[in-house]
């Protein structure tokens, strides 16, 4: 790749970073060609995009976006694949994680920058499948601030309907 080249891929690059709100990053190295060939398509049906990238590229386009990134630059190691996926950033972890069942564990995680959070090591791989998406959480806090709305009109529901009774069966006991 000419200076020139890598210029322009820089820029691309940064460009993704921009756009993007998470990223992962992940070591390829001990995949088989027909296996990274495997996780390619499996990221593809799942909308993730995936990239084998040198680090060097990645590091230069990660400084020119402007956020702080430097927590990530010490997985930028080895071999490294790039999964960018803009919706539900715990999708990329979760396809990790079942795909590692397939092949002794790798790819392994180096690191992952969800929503401005940054996340080190292979260890990080279990609380990444953990997170929720941020429809999951409104939902939840919808239904949290609707809750106690529901259980009031339920009890003055339920309420009226045990006045009604009492005063029926009062009556029915005066005549």
């Amino acid at each position: 790749m000419t200076k020139d080249e890598k210029l322009v891929y820089v820029k691309e690059l940064t460009e993704k970073f921009r756009d993007y709100p998470s990223f992962y990053i992940a070591d390829t190295g001990g995949l088989t060609v027909a296996e990274v060939n495997q996780l390619r398509s499996l990221c593809f049906q799942a909308d993730i995009e995936m990239r084998v990238i040198k680090n060097t590229l990645i590091k230069k386009a990660l400084e020119q976006v402007g956020a702080s990134y430097e927590g990530i630059y010490p997985a930028l190691k080895q071999t490294s694949a790039v999964f960018f996926i803009k919706e539900t950033p715990n999708k990329t972890a979760k396809l990790i994680k079942d795909y590692r069942k397939k092949t002794k564990d790798r790819p392994v995680l180096k690191g992952a920058y969800v929503e401005s959070s940054i996340y080190l090591g292979d260890a990080s791989l279990d609380v990444l499948v953990a997170l929720k998406s941020r429809e999951e959480l409104i939902g939840e806090i919808i239904g949290l601030l609707q809750s106690p709305a529901k259980n009031v009109i339920s009890a003055l529901q339920g309420g009226g309907n045990k006045l009604a009774g009492i005063l029926k069966t009062l009556s029915e006991k005066n005549n």
